[in-house]
């Protein structure tokens, strides 16, 4: 098979940078349709599945019959890619046109050249382009970015709530595309105005989705409103509280209580007071609208009053009654300690409770902070739930558990009030549906009788019902427990900030008929801006499918982002949202919903508490992802490469066999044991560093896209010398084809495994002296031995004060060094101490030299008059210039001229040094010097354009 675009180039730079803005994008995004947990930027999913159809101009001689137009061909190509990953041409149909011609184009040539095959008619139509399947669905991204491309997707998954998801964007959308609104208030509008208006994509179903959804909150506010009553701000309350005259005699609407958790003091005097466990006493930390709770002692109780303004004791605010880390207080009554051991007995005994710290509500243009009242502590606790989600949380997670605490179940994670609007809300799902109905027939939509296949009134309102118990979900994930207030954004913060349900002391518990922060309302409404945008008429279909032996993948274009090893228990997280959903649909998608809990069993991630030992989830990883592989290779089409994307965890340090990656080479292994053989490995950063599980962690760094094609059954057998040897042939050119393309020095290690991989899986094995087959490990290791050969062997290519510079940088860093070790390493470079402080880079002072520091370097320097110039020079001077911006580093990339580029090989060659010797802020630095030099180099054509036309002679 002729090679396609991602075995060969790929413009990476823009490709991260649109991930990296998509992460803060929020209005229409899928994100906002549903949680879930690590989803891939869209930006990333559609360069991938575009380069992953679209031919690489070498496979085609008689058009391209030069290297030189092969490369201005690819340059076209990556051009429209930089294009298309912008967030602005999510739907832009001009955009994506130009993008699904290319698609058509290179599947015509395709199959004109496979007009011979056996299985042409079936395999190779060109009226018709194959279908896509990701048969590890989850968040859709894949899906949604190959419908938009043109395709009709498939997405499967064995987890009902990623399946309902997928279900969610790209199956219901295209089914009632263009359709207008079926709710009432629509339909009594005048004839004159709904002739002028026109119904695209989903709008006309999103206008339902914002009507029945108001319905819902009307109808939940009638039956459960006064359990959110409103506060009365009293002539006693303004005179503790001058803040508060503007709001004397009014009803606010509250926003929401804060609740701290308390347990009995553990000191015998005060055994009968339960002292709160508040993880601060700050309510509002924004600059000149600070609010803080205060406890006042009395009566041998106490109680809290709110006050506007700075704390005395700000440090004490700020840390309430926690002392150190983990579950560890202090008593508020007798100062005793409260440790974490008693708190956890006290959890699990049943005999925490809570009590409220403040109420905040909706003022003028902004919060107004309160203090507690009986009153409202009262209303709170009448609530008396009939329902509440059953099922255990399991009791281990990545990133933190509550479970230790006695919260153990879904149902333990909710107050009683939370309880009752949540299930209301559920309930009135149903209800929602026969109105739906009803209204459906009287705009005379037919009645279909196969609600998942048609698209009749019942699939309309069976439709409808996904959105609406999405609203829920998302409620639900705002109405929590474990939703803690954010003093800064002054809001409330949601269930998962991180992927956990880590234990949370002090909670805000929201007012779902409120306007402002964690309402149901707004909530639906981040639903309603997905659908707006929800264009695409091409067919989807979302599945509930084992993918070990799923069989939809037949024929069909294979682009995957499986579960990460150990990162992410996924299936145990989505069990809080999955009890929600099957109480609220659970008769519309009886097969979905069939089981109390989302099926774990199968489930394809490395959890050792599962499985009994890490040894044994390893294996079980192993096996059921090389089966997964398996049933790819042997269904997916042959007219294109799969292509698999995998969260790289950053490497480890294994004492036999070098760097290894752990979960990386157990997935690699998975993949070649398939039947696979590597054509291309793209690291894409796609994780934000402020992730809240990548804060501290190297969990989930980038994605590593694997470019895959079935290895031909008859692949030779080899030695482990042979393979060593192609490797010192073929990634050498590799590496110089990756720095052309300019990749990230950060993500040069990972690159390069695609050639070297290539290299490995080309054979059936690759055999040591003792003829024992290679593991992936140890071939990861010799292709990372490799390229720092290689990168060492570049050193040939700098002058001799800079070889010099690079060796004593890689054993001293900036710091001090004897001066004698200086002078001897001197001549084993040709060169001398005394030339290296003419050349600039060194100071030698008192029998100890030192490398200068960027920031130390001579801000006024001149390379056009250094008359000792050095490659460490430049780059060095570049950093310099690069913290005052990329016009100053651009000016100086204008006067080396050619001499610039040996400058930027030497940051790959620094920056491995720096990642191997945990030199981070350097490391950075480097890295950040090669991310700019595109613009760099741009700014400094237009620099030397505006010199040479300031130099041209006067022609008068």
């Amino acid at each position: 098979m002729k090679k396609k675009l991602i075995e060969v180039a790929l413009p990476l730079d823009a490709i991260n940078k649109a991930c990296a803005r998509e992460k803060s994008i929020r209005h229409g995004h899928p994100s906002t349709l549903h949680l879930w947990w690590a989803r891939r930027p869209l930006a990333a999913a559609r360069a991938v599945i575009f380069a992953q159809m679209v031919d690489d101009p070498s496979g085609h001689p008689d058009l391209f019959p030069t290297e030189t137009d092969q490369e201005k061909e690819r340059k076209r190509l990556c051009d429209i890619i930089e294009e298309l990953v912008l967030w602005e041409n999510t739907t832009n149909e001009t955009v994506l046109e130009k993008a699904r011609e290319e698609i058509r184009k290179s599947w015509r040539r395709t199959c004109q050249e496979n007009a011979g095959h056996p299985r042409a008619a079936e395999l190779f139509n060109p009226d018709v382009l194959p279908a896509f399947h990701d048969p590890f669905a989850g968040g859709g991204s894949l899906p949604l970015e190959a419908q938009r491309l043109g395709l009709e997707s498939y997405a499967s998954d064995l987890n009902p709530v990623a399946v309902l998801i997928n279900k969610a964007m790209i199956e219901i959308p295209p089914k009632f595309a263009g359709r207008p609104p079926v709710n009432p208030e629509w339909q009594e509008k005048p004839d004159s105005e709904k002739a002028l208006t026109i119904w695209k994509g989903a709008q006309g179903l999103a206008e339902d989705v914002r009507y029945y959804g108001k319905w819902m909150r009307d109808e939940a506010e009638k039956r459960i409103g006064h359990l959110y009553p409103k506060i009365k701000i009293t002539p006693e309350m303004v005179e503790d509280r001058p803040d508060l005259e503007p709001y004397e005699g009014k009803e606010l609407t509250v926003i929401a209580w804060i609740w701290a958790r308390t347990v009995k003091s553990p000191n015998p005097a005060f055994a009968d007071v339960d002292v709160p466990l508040a993880s601060t006493f700050m309510l509002s930390t924004k600059k000149g609208k600070e609010a803080y709770v205060e406890p006042v002692i009395e009566g041998g109780g106490y109680r809290f009053i709110v006050k506007i303004g700075k704390p005395k004791n700000l440090a004490a605010a700020k840390s309430g009654t926690k002392a150190g880390r983990g579950a560890n207080f202090t008593c508020l009554m007798s100062g005793t300690p409260i440790s974490g051991d008693y708190v956890k007995a006290e959890g699990k005994a049943k005999r925490m409770q809570a009590c409220m710290m403040a109420i905040i509500a909706e003022g003028n243009r902004g919060r107004v902070y309160l203090s507690p009242t009986p009153e409202m502590e009262q209303i709170a606790k009448t609530a008396n739930p009939t329902w509440k989600p059953e099922g255990q949380i399991a009791k281990r997670m990545t990133g933190g558990n509550c479970t230790p605490y006695g919260l153990t179940s879904w149902g333990d994670l909710f107050t009683s009030r939370q309880l009752v609007a949540l299930a209301t809300f559920s309930d009135l799902v149903q209800e929602a549906i026969g109105q739906i109905k009803k209204d459906a027939i009287n705009v005379g939509m037919s009645c279909d009788g196969k609600s998942s296949e048609n698209a009749g009134f019942d699939a309309y309102a069976d439709a409808l019902s996904v959105y609406l118990a999405f609203g829920i979900d998302r409620l639900a994930d705002r109405s929590s427990s474990i939703c803690s207030w954010d003093t800064g954004y002054t809001k409330i913060r949601n269930t998962f900030g991180r992927q956990a349900i880590p234990m949370v002391w002090d909670y805000s518990e929201g007012n779902v008929f409120s306007t402002s922060t964690g309402n149901f309302t707004s909530l639906l409404e981040w639903i309603i801006k997905f659908l707006n945008q929800s264009f695409s008429l091409k067919k989807g279909r979302a599945l509930q499918e084992d993918a070990s032996i799923q069989s939809i993948s037949s024929k069909k274009i294979i682009s995957i982002d499986p579960p990460y090893y150990d990162n992410i228990g996924y299936a145990d997280l989505s069990d809080f949202f999955y009890v929600w959903i099957r109480h609220s649909i659970k008769n519309i998608f009886p097969n979905l919903f069939a089981t109390m809990a989302v099926p774990k069993a199968e489930e394809l991630v490395a959890n050792p508490y599962r499985h009994g030992s890490k040894e044994n989830a390893e294996l079980f990883f192993l096996n059921g992802m090389t089966q997964a592989m398996k049933q790819l290779s042997i269904q997916s089409h042959s007219g294109f490469p799969v292509t698999i994307y995998y969260a790289f965890k950053q490497s480890e340090k294994n004492g036999t066999t070098g760097i290894t990656n752990t979960g990386w080479d157990t997935f690699l292994a998975a993949v070649i044991e398939a039947g696979f053989a590597l054509t291309g490995t793209w690291p894409l950063r796609t994780e934000l560093g402020n992730r809240m599980i990548g804060s501290g962690t190297n969990a989930l760094a980038s994605s590593i896209v694997l470019v895959c094609q079935k290895r031909p059954e008859e692949a030779p057998i080899t030695t482990r010398r042979e393979f060593v040897a192609a490797l010192k042939y073929e990634l050498p050119q590799a590496l110089t084809h990756l720095q052309k393309g300019n990749i990230a020095p950060v993500d040069l290690a990972q690159a390069a495994i695609g050639p070297g991989m290539a290299v490995f899986t080309r054979y059936e094995k690759v055999l040591d002296a003792q003829g024992k087959a290679l593991t992936v490990r140890e071939a990861l290791a010799l292709i990372n031995q490799t390229l720092d050969e290689t990168l060492a062997e570049q050193e040939g290519d700098f002058d001799a004060d800079s070889r010099w510079a690079l060796t004593w940088f890689d054993q001293m860093g900036f710091e001090e060094g004897e001066y004698g070790m200086a002078e001897q390493l001197s001549k084993s470079k040709n060169t001398s101490v005394s030339g290296l402080v003419e050349a600039g880079i060194l100071i030698s002072k008192g029998g100890k030299v030192r490398l200068l520091t960027p920031d130390e370097l001579d801000p006024d320097w001149n390379p056009l008059s250094d008359k000792r110039l050095t490659v460490w020079e430049m780059v060095h001077h570049l950093i310099r210039a690069l913290h005052q911006g990329e016009t100053a580093a651009a000016d100086l990339v204008a006067k080396l001229g050619a001499q610039a580029e040996v400058a930027r090989e030497l940051c790959y060659r620094l920056y491995t040094l720096c990642e191997r010797k945990k030199r981070a802020s350097e490391a950075i630095a480097y890295n950040s010097l090669v991310e700019s030099w595109p613009e760099i180099t741009r700014l400094a054509r237009e620099v030397k354009s505006k010199t040479s036309r300031q130099e041209e002679p006067e022609l008068f």
